[in-house]
């Protein structure tokens, strides 16, 4: 199997078994992460991969990851991903969107990181596009 459909796999087998070792292992030591829509929330280093999975382990329990698509070029893994669960205060979490692994011998160097919250409000695509573009 290729080395990063392998991760890939890996990845999502960690993750939804809520293993943190193995998911940490997933990272390389200087991996780095970019999150070019919240450019301050980018990180470099598997220590800061290991703080973020334990959090949300200890207060989303129940995290459950879908792989929605998966498409590899070379070393490249453009991934889709939905992930919800109950945090402990009993509401629920919500995310999709893609993250884009860069990944040599089998584990990720980098990522570009493109997950959000799901906003399950009434917004029309009109009424987004002028909050986006229009100043009144």
């Amino acid at each position: 199997m290729n080395g990063t459909r392998s991760f890939v796999d890996q990845l999502l087998a960690a993750t939804n078994r809520h293993d943190l070792d193995r998911l940490v292992a997933c990272f390389a030591n200087d991996y780095e992460n970019q999150t070019p829509v919240h450019p301050a929330r980018g990180f470099r280093g598997s220590d800061q991969v290991r703080r973020n999975w334990r959090e949300i382990f200890a207060f989303v329990p129940d995290i459950r990851a879908d792989l929605m698509g998966l498409a590899i070029d070379g070393d490249t893994a453009w991934t889709e991903w939905d992930m919800s669960g109950t945090r402990s205060d009993g509401t629920s979490v919500h995310l999709r969107g893609v993250v884009i692994f860069g990944v040599r011998d089998g584990v990720a160097q980098r990522a570009r990181f493109y997950l959000e919250p799901v906003d399950e409000g009434s917004t029309t695509v009109d009424e987004a596009r002028r909050q986006q573009v229009v100043r009144e």
